[in-house]
């Protein structure tokens, strides 16, 4: 094989790679998980669960298949509500 083709080949392939992960981060999903939610705004799964307790976000329960287990998810819409305009204050307390 040519040296040409050879790095023709291997452009292809990085451009291949990058538009995998392009395509991975742009999809948009209706609802996520903690971890997904940690790993796009880039902080750790049980800060975001916290956020979820604490009302700092908007977020519900749903079964996880583990006995009578739940789990927090999130909308996409309340993604980007976080993502510009940051999270909700703290509810006062009685």
């Amino acid at each position: 094989m040519s040296l040409e083709l050879q790095l023709v080949l291997e452009k292809l392939t990085r451009i291949e790679a990058g538009l995998e992960q392009l395509a991975k981060e742009r999809t948009v999903k209706e609802w996520y998980t903690t971890a997904e939610l940690a790993q796009i705004l880039g902080k750790a799964e049980f800060t975001v669960r916290e956020w979820c307790r604490l009302r700092r976000i908007h977020a519900e329960k749903r079964s996880c298949g583990r006995g009578s287990t739940l789990e927090w998810i999130v909308a996409h819409e309340e993604l980007v509500r976080i993502q510009n305009h940051g999270l909700l204050p703290l509810p006062k307390r009685w």
